[in-house]
């Protein structure tokens, strides 16, 4: 019995048991309430035709769970006396209040995120636009930021910390912090030009800084893209807004070739006349090519006489494949109606002998 009435920090071996047993009850009660939630409320919302009463239980039942545990915690431990020991009690109401604030913090992170995922994106799918697509993360990841630092915030003041100085501390090192961190401020500000001015969106095909390829990721530092090859590069946002972005796909027409081709000059008019036709059929005949074609005798070159055909690759047609196929069947249509293509040529005079070698 002498034992059991000992004392260790002003408190009795039967005191701090009786604080064990009471720690060990809150973690029995917590466990059968999460039990309830898991076996009987879960059931009970599921029974009711709106989804928001399962989103706010799934989202609250582990951080309450928590937050009994804590204040279990707490309970126990002001059972005890600390008056001989006013610092450890004091430090100790700081920890507990500081572990609550931050629960309820995460509370609040995981139901806003959680009501974000289930409302507001969906109603982001449902638009023509992919500003708010692109926005979307942006919007959850700073909802989570904002709501995890004005906790930390308060939690540092129940535990007694002087925030108001922090913060001044902060802001003084977040100053020498921007001034070291120049390039990456830039990048920031440069996905703010992004979608603000929204030169290019998902999936626009843009050259820029030598890059030719399709956007992929719209980041808050950064962008990637996609390479004709396939490959990925992370481009920082700050050399969009620095430097000329053509975007090839904002044209309406869309991708722009020209094919010169140079027929023999022993072709008669009548030939040429026919070449036009056929490349205009061609270009005609191929739904990957817009309407806008321009076919003509462009000039007598040095070696043949110059068709000239521009035409446009609709978006979303694949280019190389489309000009290829063109190619082909030039070939293959010109060759059927005898039209000859010329290929450099040249004529030497021979002075000495009088003559000349072709």
């Amino acid at each position: 019995m002498e034992f059991f009435e000992a004392t260790f920090y002003g408190n009795t071996v039967i005191d701090w048991l009786k604080a064990l047993a009471i720690i060990v009850g809150v973690i029995i009660v917590g466990k059968t309430v999460y039990w309830l939630f898991q076996k009987i409320v879960r059931k009970l919302t599921a029974k009711t035709k709106t989804k928001l009463d399962d989103i706010v239980l799934d989202m609250v039942e582990e951080p309450i769970v928590v937050i009994l545990t804590v204040l279990g915690f707490w309970y126990a431990l002001n059972t005890l006396n600390f008056e001989d020991y006013q610092a450890v009690g004091d430090y100790i109401g700081k920890v507990m209040q500081a572990a609550i604030t931050l629960t309820v913090t995460w509370l609040f992170a995981r139901l806003v995120n959680s009501l974000i995922e289930e409302y507001i994106v969906p109603l982001a799918d449902k638009t023509e636009t992919d500003l708010d697509d692109q926005l979307m993360p942006i919007l959850r990841k700073g909802a989570k930021l904002t709501i995890w630092i004005l906790g930390i915030i308060v939690a540092l003041n129940n535990a007694g910390q002087d925030v108001g100085a922090l913060l001044a501390g902060l802001g003084v090192g977040g100053l020498a912090l921007a001034i070291a961190a120049q390039d990456t401020v830039a990048n920031i500000f440069g996905g703010a030009t992004i979608f603000a001015d929204r030169p290019f969106v998902l999936g626009d095909r843009v050259r820029v800084e030598g890059y030719d390829g399709v956007i992929r990721d719209i980041g808050i530092r950064s962008s990637r893209l996609e390479t004709r090859n396939g490959a990925m590069v992370t481009i920082p946002n700050s050399t969009f807004s620095s430097s000329p972005v053509e975007n090839v796909s904002a044209g309406p027409a869309g991708r722009r070739i020209v094919l010169n081709i140079g027929l023999i000059y022993e072709t008669t008019a009548e030939q040429m006349e026919r070449a036009i036709e056929i490349l205009g059929e061609i270009a005609a005949a191929n739904e990957s090519i817009g309407e806008d074609v321009k076919i003509n005798f462009a000039e007598y070159g040095d070696f043949a006489m110059i068709i000239r055909s521009a035409y446009f690759v609709n978006p979303g047609a694949h280019f190389r494949n489309t000009q290829s196929a063109v190619n082909l069947e030039v070939l293959r249509r010109f060759g059927t109606e005898g039209l000859e293509m010329a290929f450099p040529t040249q004529t030497l005079y021979n002075i000495n002998a009088g003559g000349s070698v072709s």
